[in-house]
């Protein structure tokens, strides 16, 4: 095992960039690794993270395969686990003040996560050979920003 700490040299670096989504439906995912691959804080770092966190909550952000027949089956298990016919308080006047009723969003994107990190190596991305950023539009369709933190020598 290489290590990628001892090549590491110099000061320690924050970037901190915004960018933003434009989603078009209800329920989207979107693979935005190559969005996250050429971020210009990433030619600044050669070993460190990348930490992107979604500023919304009732999107996901999530690492794995970005292939279409396992797309659809993380589309129906969301809806087997959080069923748009089940009866939630959010959604409910009585108890919430929310006019979205977006209850099963909030709750697809607790099962999913909303944030990610992500090595830097070589000022590279570090991921598997099937892996990719995967965002989520749990409530759409919205503008939604995510946060990307890199950080590293």
């Amino acid at each position: 095992m290489k290590r990628a700490a001892e090549a590491a040299s110099g000061l320690f670096k924050v970037f901190t960039e915004t960018f933003q989504i434009h989603s078009t439906e209800r329920f989207e995912v979107r693979n935005i690794t190559d969005l996250v691959r050429n971020l210009p804080a990433l030619a600044e770092v050669t070993h460190g993270i990348v930490h992107l966190q979604s500023l919304h909550t009732t999107t996901a952000l999530f690492l794995n395969e970005f292939q279409d027949a396992l797309l659809q089956d993380v589309r129906e298990l969301l809806q087997r686990l959080v069923a748009e016919t089940e009866r939630y308080f959010h959604n409910d006047p009585a108890y919430s003040d929310c006019d979205r009723s977006n209850a099963t969003s909030h709750l697809r994107s607790l099962l999913l996560g909303n944030s990610v990190t992500i090595p830097i190596h070589e000022g590279k991305l570090l991921l598997g050979r099937f892996q990719s950023v995967i965002f989520a539009e749990l409530d759409g369709p919205q503008t939604r920003r995510i946060v990307a933190q890199v950080m590293g020598v």
